[in-house]
């Protein structure tokens, strides 16, 4: 096989791992639970996730920022070490282990389970029959593809069913709180989204 035959086989692999990702009401689910306590209720979205997961996790905090939903993303090493303090009581974790069995997540999640015991959770993960999954209010399952690393262990397939998910949340949530051009450029001073967010903004109010 040739390096272009790869890629396009690359690509075929990694196209039917997103559309094989299981679609239910639990996507519904969670973009409720959003918009109730973040959207609604003032409270805020605390993602977290170790490693590859935890850039994962990041991304989804800083695009749900830019979308009208405020979220933090917390390191699971760091949170042992006093940074669990940024929860705030009817604030939702969002938490991302393609495993399911990532020792600092867990552990996050039982120190947030005794520091706020009422706290809902979102788990994304490949894995449903992990702990992790078992535990959570709301499990967004990737589907648990294989990985297309050669190896079978770098995770490539993985990040990007985890990506997905969290482009679905945050799509859906603006959808819910019906987030405009106008609201979107308040976020956005700078940079060419800025500049197009307020044209938008302007041509729809005109």
């Amino acid at each position: 096989m040739n390096t272009i035959e790869e890629i396009r086989s690359l690509l075929r692999k990694e196209a039917e791992a997103i559309l094989n990702i299981p679609v239910g009401e639990h996507f519904e689910q969670a973009v409720s639970l959003i918009v109730e306590h973040v959207h609604n209720n003032g409270c805020k979205l605390v993602t977290s996730g170790m490693g590859k997961a935890g850039q994962i996790a990041m991304n989804i905090a800083t695009t749900f920022c830019s979308t009208g939903i405020p979220a933090v993303f917390l390191h699971p090493s760091e949170a042992q070490h006093g940074d669990l303090g940024i929860l705030q009581e009817g604030d939702i974790m969002l938490l991302v282990s393609n495993s399911g069995r990532t020792r600092e997540i867990l552990e996050l999640l039982d120190l947030t389970e005794r520091f706020r015991p009422n706290t809902h959770t979102i788990v994304i993960t490949g894995n449903i029959e992990s702990e992790l999954a078992q535990r959570a209010d709301i499990c967004l399952y990737t589907g648990g593809a294989s990985e297309v690393c050669p190896l079978g262990l770098t995770p490539t397939t993985s990040t990007t069913l985890m990506t997905v998910i969290g482009d679905i949340l945050v799509v859906n949530t603006m959808k819910a709180t019906q987030f405009d051009a106008r609201q979107y450029a308040l976020r956005h001073h700078g940079g060419y989204l800025g500049q197009r967010s307020r044209q938008q903004s302007k041509d729809e109010n005109d």
